[in-house]
Order: structure tokens, then C-alpha cells, then sequence
């Protein structure tokens, strides 16, 4: 069957046909023309310092990422997709023990992977009937494109005052991905839905990033501070943070078009994962454990001394003493400065004899200025 032939509104069924039988949820088409009204406002975000922390994304990615004929010459249509990840579990409740709770788009399979081969294999099912070379280039969110104001445009939601895009089915427990093409294809009609009044995700924020109605303060997001985040956590923020080692779900929980949404049927992610990390023993975590056991999990993103930073801080908020022994040996032998440095913050907070005593032994020894500081602030 040669597609050249088919006229776009007969090949855009096709294309959206197949997508849906490989596993996809929701499949619109978007128009190729720049974003220019998304661009000015994705540049008000880093002029405003919303992004520092994240070098590479720059004023001049921006520009990059809001014009689909710089990323693609010739571009003249988005096919956007979008696959549920909402894991069958869906109660929300705190983590157990010494358990650190983990976003739940990170309970699956890396969706990098899973969405791009899926792109991949609509990529050459319209190469295999197209009569010519298609150009195509394939987004999931690991290069420049402003994503969600494709998905906008396509109609696959719309935005939330939390940033998210909200979908009708799924609400916001969608993982995104894009193909832009040069076929010309008839494009879908945007959703003419909004947040309206609500604005209960705003103060759900535990540390206040959701500075005004669908602008995001990404310093201050946990899911920020807990994965790219390189460097130390800010003290003010620690406790805000509670027992999420890797991401934050709240200003999902707490919206209501999330309410009653079914969960994904794991076609492409496979089987869901566990909730939780036990805390105690990703302390002890080796690289090469670290490797193996999240080698094909987003959570690999945070590095391994990125989880044992976050460890810290969620056992220093749970408060469990049981986690005191771990604690102390990460301050008193761990050569990593951001370790013992949160380790510290972690048993002060645990505040127990077995706690400062590891606190005043780790104070003769450190020669690191911040850890001194540290333990300072712990011990008092």
C-alpha cells in the first residue's frame, strides 16, 4: 500500500490507527508553525532565574526548542502521543519504616526508552507506505522542544496551573512523546478547557514552587531538588521534602481532574514497581548494585550519590532511629562531602544520644568547612 497516494485525512487515520494498536492512549496531530507566544513565556521563566540550576537550558534553546523548522527543516506536523502511567495502586498514603516514597511515572520502565521505540516503529511504518524518504525526529523529553505546548496545540490537554498538561481521560498521569514529520497532515483542534477558578495545587506545594497560577519556580520543585539537582539540598527546604526520594506526585494528588482516572494497562511499560525505596540499605549501595538494580529505571537519572543525598534527608524527616547506625557511618567514612554534610542535617533531626555521639566524633575529625557547619547546626 503506497500512503502517497492516500489523501492526509485517510493517511492521518492510518497513522493514528497504528499508534493505538502499539499501545499509545492518546494520539493527536499538531500543525509545524513556531511557538511564539509559548517561546515568550518559556523566556520570562529563565530571565526570571525559574531554571538556574539546569545550565543547558538557556535563552538560546528556547529559541531552538519553540521553532520545529530549526529542530527539522521542512517540518509540517507533530504526531503527539500519549501513554497513562498511573500504576494500579493509586491510594496515596505515607511511606512505611525506613521506605522512601519514589514518583510514580519512575515505577515503571524508563519511559525514554518505551516511548522512543515506539516513535521508532511508526517512524518506519510511514516510511515502509510513504512512496518517499520521510524526514522525521523523535522527542521524549531529551532535547530542545517545548513539549507541552505541542501537546497543547494538539489537543492531547490542556495546561494546569501546576504545569502539568491534563488530559480528559488520564488527567496528568500522561508520559509524552513526539515525532515531527514533513508529511503534511490535517491537525487535530486544541481543547477549549482550563483550570478555572481552582487553584488547589498551588498551596498543596510543600516548598511554596508553584510561585503563580501555571508558572513553576523549578529551584524550588522536589522533583527538581531530588533528580537534577547536583549539589546539596537547601536547608530551608529539607524538611518540606518529607520521605520523597525521587520526584513529587502532590500537586497531582490533590487535583481533581485526577480524581476517578484509570490507571494505565502497562502494554508498553511492562509491570510497575515497587512504591517505595528502603532507605537503610541504598546507604550501603554499592555503584555497581546501584547500576544493576535501576539500570532500566528513570531513577538511574539521580546518580547513585544523588539517592543517598536524598536518603538522608527523608530519614532525617521519618525519624525512625532504626536508621541512626547507617546515618553515622555515612558521616564518620563516606568520602563524599554532599553525603556527610546531609547526614549530618539527618541525625540532628533524629536528636538521640546514639545521634550525637556519632555527631561529636564525626566534629573531631572533619575538615570540611560545610560538614563542620553541619554538625554544628545538628548538634545545637
Amino acid at each position: 500500500m503506497n500512503m502517497s497516494c492516500k489523501s492526509p485525512d485517510a493517511l492521518k487515520r492510518e497513522i493514528v490507527r497504528y499508534a493505538q494498536e502499539l499501545g499509545f492512549d492518546l494520539v493527536r496531530i499538531a500543525s509545524a508553525e513556531s511557538f511564539t507566544q509559548n517561546r515568550e513565556e518559556t523566556l520570562k521563566r529563565v530571565r526570571n532565574g525559574y531554571m538556574d540550576g539546569m545550565p543547558w537550558y538557556t535563552e538560546e534553546r528556547v529559541r531552538i526548542a519553540s521553532d520545529p523548522d530549526v529542530l527539522l527543516p521542512g517540518a509540517r506536523s507533530f504526531i503527539a502521543v500519549a501513554l497513562n502511567y498511573l500504576p494500579p495502586e493509586q491510594t496515596f498514603k505515607r511511606s512505611r519504616g525506613t521506605h522512601g516514597k519514589i514518583a510514580r511515572y519512575a515505577q515503571w520502565t524508563d519511559y525514554h526508552t518505551v516511548i522512543k521505540e515506539g516513535l521508532h516503529r511508526i517512524e518506519r511504518m510511514i516510511s515502509q507506505h510513504a512512496g518517499r524518504i520521510v524526514q522525521t525526529r523523535s522527542f521524549v523529553d531529551d532535547s530542545a522542544l517545548l513539549e507541552r505546548a505541542v501537546a497543547e496545540r494538539a489537543g492531547i490537554g490542556w495546561f494546569g496551573k501546576n504545569t502539568n498538561i491534563l488530559t480528559q481521560a488520564h488527567g496528568s498521569w500522561v508520559f509524552l512523546g513526539y515525532l515531527l514529520t514533513d508529511l503534511e497532515l490535517y491537525p487535530d483542534e486544541s481543547l477549549k478547557k482550563s483550570c478555572g477558578e481552582c487553584t488547589l495545587c498551588i498551596p498543596a506545594c510543600p516548598t511554596g514552587a508553584i510561585v503563580a497560577p501555571y508558572v513553576l519556580d523549578a529551584r524550588r520543585c522536589i522533583s527538581y531538588l531530588t533528580i537534577e539537582n547536583r549539589g546539596s539540598i537547601p536547608i530551608d527546604m529539607r524538611t518540606s521534602i518529607g520521605d520523597m526520594v525521587f520526584g513529587c506526585d502532590i500537586c497531582q494528588e490533590v487535583c481533581p481532574v485526577n480524581v476517578g482516572v484509570s490507571s494505565g494497562n502497562g502494554s508498553l511499560l511492562g509491570t510497575s514497581k515497587q512504591s517505595t525505596v528502603e532507605l537503610v540499605s541504598l546507604l550501603s549501595m554499592t555503584q555497581e548494585e546501584f547500576s544493576e538494580k535501576f539500570s532500566k529505571s528513570p531513577i538511574k537519572r539521580a546518580k547513585l550519590v544523588g539517592m543517598k543525598r536524598n536518603a538522608c534527608v527523608a530519614l532525617g524527616n521519618i525519624g525512625d532511629q532504626e536508621a541512626v547506625p547507617a546515618l553515622g557511618w555515612i558521616l564518620t567514612n563516606s568520602k563524599e562531602t554532599l553525603l556527610r554534610s546531609h547526614a549530618a542535617w539527618a541525625l540532628g533531626r533524629l536528636d538521640g544520644i546514639k545521634s550525637k555521639d556519632f555527631l561529636r566524633k564525626a566534629f573531631l575529625s572533619e575538615q570540611n568547612p560545610e560538614v563542620q557547619e553541619e554538625i554544628c547546626a545538628a548538634l545545637e
